[in-house]
């Protein structure tokens, strides 16, 4: 049904116009008429049109302004203009107005046919996009919160995420490099600095996720996770690197209403801890302060900010560039280790460049602690004396530049060792499976049993294998088989069956099909080339 909406000030214009609507589009049309500009400005106000066919000059208002109060009101009023008046001047006013199309009068029958007709399958087809919008919204109602929970998910519990975050930002348009975590707990009871019956208030609040989600979207542009026990974890993106003072409290302030708010929904007790503002890759640092915010306090809310323990530091001090050199450290990036090392230095110098004795101090407490990175990180053996010639070497250096240049030296070889040793880990893993697989080819010999020979889950080690092979455990095995019934063939007088046996195959026919699938031939034909 479409709703017209007829403006002219002559009522044989209004009634002809009718007649033609009715007759060409029988039932499907609700039509109302006005004849002043106010008039129609009322009725397009009540009725609503989807088309308006509009007279220029009309007792009152005109028809051009009636179309512009009319357009504040319902933008997607289609105006047809059928005027008297062919002046350019009110045609090109009317084009950007969004006209569809300007009549002079008097207008052909067939030609307002055509036109309405036109408008009509515009209105259909912004009907069916709206449609399709609102089913994709829908769809995204039903995907948005496994994408959030998977957001979380990865950002706190997985070590390497880089090359999924940008995926996650665009899917869920975070357009902001930093935020903080809010961690979300409730329970029965209050017990000192934790709620109790977690598991119980857990299970009961899963029928209140959605609503729970909703309330907490309405206070944060924000990702919610899923409920886990008795808590739900949120990521706020935020602007800036840092909170001030005043913008600390608001949060705070936000968050009680918040609670206030997700209680008339469900009568348990809720508790908040936030974390400070981090970079979106470290996010998971923000939890754990979130988590500390609540083990440190008593109150409903509490921010890591607030705690008589928290960290603090002069100011301009580089503390990101400080956790940029153990994060990378610990991932063995050498060049972004040392970009952030060299970042630090500099402001050592530009701030304390007289303090020598205090510079070195600094380097040596990073290097130390970026080794302990490198040991705990890269699975490295530890030997007590390695540092032995450390504070000496340190000590005799008599310039800034020698300083820095050992300081560099030292978190390059941090990074390398955390590498070098991930690749002999895994290097020494795949060639135990390998001779391992060597030695026992010709049995009934599997995955899980090679895994577990070399001490690692078959998941894990399936991964490994593949990645210093350059073939899964299969392939691998096939090819070894294969090539040791090559050698038997041309070097011996085995019969077929003696060496389909020998290297591990218990069927005849099937070790043929797989040595023609990997050698072109069957093993018969292969011994008739040799």
């Amino acid at each position: 049904m479409y709703k017209i909406m007829l403006a002219d000030d002559e009522g044989i214009v209004i009634d002809s116009l009718k007649f033609i609507i009715e007759k060409n589009f029988p039932d499907i049309c609700q039509i109302e008429s006005a004849k002043t500009g106010r008039k129609v400005i009322e009725l397009a106000e009540t009725f609503r049109p989807d088309i308006a066919v509009m007279d220029i000059q009309m007792p009152g208002i005109n028809g051009i302004e009636a179309m512009k109060e009319i357009s504040k009101m319902n933008r997607s009023t289609i105006f047809i203009v059928m005027s008297a008046y062919d002046k350019f001047d009110y045609a090109k006013e009317a084009i950007n107005l969004g006209v569809l199309e300007y009549l002079n009068k008097p207008v052909d029958q067939a030609r307002i046919v055509e036109v309405l007709k036109r408008a009509m399958a515009q209105i259909d087809e912004e009907k069916e996009r709206r449609s399709q919008d609102l089913i994709i919204k829908e769809k995204l109602e039903t995907v948005a919160p496994m994408i959030e929970n998977n957001f979380i998910y990865t950002a706190l519990f997985q070590d390497n995420y880089e090359d999924e975050i940008e995926n996650f930002k665009n899917l869920l348009s975070i357009d902001k490099e930093y935020g903080f975590v809010i961690v979300l707990e409730w329970g029965d009871e209050r017990d000192e600095n934790h709620l109790t019956d977690a598991v119980g208030t857990g299970i009961k609040m899963q029928s209140y996720y959605k609503e729970i989600r909703e309330v907490v979207k309405g206070f944060f542009d924000c990702v919610v996770g899923s409920v886990m026990a008795n808590r739900i974890i949120i990521y706020v993106p935020y602007e800036k690197n840092a909170i001030e003072y005043n913008e600390r409290i608001q949060i705070i302030e936000k968050t009680r209403t918040m609670i206030r708010k997700l209680r008339q929904y469900v009568d348990v007790r809720f508790r908040a801890g936030i974390g400070s503002v981090v970079r979106l890759m470290e996010c998971s640092r923000s939890y754990e302060e979130g988590q500390r915010a609540l083990r440190k306090s008593e109150g409903s809310v509490a921010h890591v900010d607030d705690l008589p323990v928290a960290v603090s530091y002069e100011d301009n001090y580089p503390i990101e560039e400080e956790r940029r050199i153990f994060d990378m450290t610990g991932k063995g990036n050498e060049n972004e280790a040392l970009n952030a090392a060299n970042r630090f230095f500099g402001w050592m110098i530009e701030n304390y460049g007289d303090h020598i004795y205090d510079i070195k101090l600094k380097v040596l407490e990073f290097v130390l602690w970026a080794e302990h990175l490198a040991i705990t990180e890269g699975g490295m053996e530890y030997h007590f004396l390695s540092r032995q010639d450390y504070l000496p070497s340190l000590l005799s250096l008599n310039t800034l530049d020698e300083v820095q240049q050992w300081f560099l030296t030292k978190i390059g070889a941090a990074c390398r060792d955390v590498v070098q040793s991930k690749e002999n880990q895994s290097f020494s893993s795949v060639e135990r499976a390998k001779a391992y697989i060597e030695q026992r080819y010709n049995k009934d010999i599997s995955l899980d049993e090679v895994s577990r020979e070399v001490d690692i889950s078959p998941y894990y080690f399936s991964k490994l294998f593949k990645e210093e092979t350059g073939s899964n455990f299969i392939e691998y095995l096939t090819s070894l088989r294969i090539n040791k019934a090559k050698q038997l063939i041309s070097g011996s007088d085995m019969s077929m069956k003696e060496i389909c046996t020998a290297v591990g195959y218990s069927d005849p026919n099937y070790f043929s099909r797989i040595f023609k699938k990997n050698v072109g031939v069957t093993p018969t034909e292969y011994k008739e080339r040799q």
